[in-house]
């Protein structure tokens, strides 16, 4: 599943942008096939980088495209714990793959050290690669540098608030939280069922939660030049907010809390997650279908969440360029991405593809779509990715090992500030 664990991609950046640029270009030292006579289609193999456990869904839904084109399409899967190792070897050999995903939080790192080829000049000729096919929650300005285009969107994702509306109503709630005060009143009251039941679940991987709070707050953790600013009252009611719930005893402590295992079991009955985690319940616990919901997530002076998605790039230096290029548009159609979804439950990227059945027939599918209208991706840059790591690490610190609240915030508005220096 593409985001289950995102904060691996967070911190693995900086280290992955370091190698890239040591290398000074990210791929082969083979021509990239422009200029060249295309090679018969049927003699072309494209090796695709996917992380995670999607490999074996890619190779399915990858099938009509070989079928239509004569184009091979050898998978890889990269365990989100090798992802490091995979890229540096392969940027320090000049051997990569052909096409490779790349998640939001590491495209940075891949753009900045130019392992990626800019396609900005073919998207013309790629109907389904068109900017306009995209919500603005996906925003290709935010994913291009410099006018340049080095990814395209595959896959969406945002998050929204999962709960299990039996255990809800039996606790007298009659209907989720959808203000902070709201979740804030909830969790404390389902966290008071017993011992080892809690009310609410903070991932502590999760670098971007108090992200996604700063923005419910009104705020913002970039200003207008890329520059990290976090020492802001929306911060810090943000930092209160997720604080809060260690303080009410409403979470979990126990850092191998799986998230899925205690929304099913009731243990933790309201989180914040992507639309993989209904997947994951349809499948693990289809007794509690109707037991539970989503909703869109509550609001402090806004309900802005998380976009993180992730998108597919061309290795530079590829030798089947052209065919690479036809396999992003193949995944960007609608029906491609409607087949992913049935496939994986993973949203698509495209707007066309929400009108589809498959979709629209999914209520739970309609809040994915508000959500998505009021979603927003993480800054793409390296210096943010440090920036986030410490912001987690502060606030992880205080709320499991008891420090010192402000002179932790000082501590890490001084970080930022050197990292904004770097």
């Amino acid at each position: 599943m593409i985001m289950n664990k995102p904060i691996a991609r967070v911190l693995l950046a900086p280290a992955v942008a370091g190698a890239l640029l040591l290398a000074g270009c990210g791929g082969s030292s083979e021509a990239t096939g422009g200029g060249q006579t295309p090679e018969p289609k049927e003699d072309v193999t494209l090796t695709v980088w996917v992380m995670g456990d999607s490999g074996t869904n890619f190779e399915k839904v990858v099938q009509p495209f070989t079928a239509d084109t004569g184009i091979d399409v050898k998978v890889e899967a990269i365990p989100w714990d090798n992802v490091n190792d995979r890229l540096t070897t392969a940027v320090a050999s000049g051997k990569g793959p052909d096409v490779t995903q790349v998640g939001l939080s590491l495209l940075a790192s891949y753009v900045e050290g130019g392992a990626l080829e800019d396609i900005s000049g073919n998207l013309a000729s790629y109907p389904n690669l068109a900017p306009e096919n995209f919500p603005e929650a996906v925003a290709p300005a935010s994913l291009h540098a410099d006018g340049a285009a080095y990814t395209v969107p595959w896959v969406g994702d945002t998050r929204v608030l999962f709960y299990r509306s039996d255990i809800l109503e039996e606790a007298g709630i009659d209907a989720p939280p959808a203000t902070w005060d709201e979740i804030r009143a909830d969790a404390k009251t389902l966290a008071a069922r017993g011992k080892g039941q809690f009310g609410y679940y903070i991932p502590q991987w999760d670098a971007p939660l108090p992200v996604s709070y700063t923005w419910q707050a009104g705020g913002d953790v970039v200003d207008g030049e890329g520059k990290v600013t976090i020492d802001t009252d929306a911060f810090r009611a943000a930092a209160d907010h997720y604080l809060g719930f260690y303080a009410d005893g409403s979470v979990p402590t126990a850092g191998d809390f799986d998230q899925a295992a205690g929304f099913i079991s009731g243990a933790a009955p309201m989180l914040v997650s992507g639309p993989y985690l209904a997947a994951a319940v349809r499948e693990q616990a289809p007794d509690l279908d109707g037991k539970w919901g989503v909703t869109t997530v509550p609001s402090g002076d806004n309900d802005m969440s998380l976009f993180a998605g992730s998108n597919l790039g061309i290795w530079k230096g590829s030798e089947h360029k052209d065919a690479a290029l036809e396999l992003l548009d193949f995944m960007a159609d609608p029906a491609t991405q409607v087949s992913w979804f049935t496939t994986t439950g993973e949203l698509p990227a495209a707007t066309a593809a929400f009108e589809d059945p498959a979709l629209t027939k999914d209520p739970m599918v309609a809040v994915y779509a508000d959500q998505l209208a009021s979603s927003r991706a993480l800054p793409i840059s390296t210096r943010w990715d440090a920036a986030n790591a410490a912001i987690l690490e502060t606030l992880n610190a205080i709320a499991l090992t008891g420090a010192d609240k402000d002179s932790s915030l000082k501590a890490l508005y001084a970080t930022i500030e050197e990292i904004n220096a770097r």
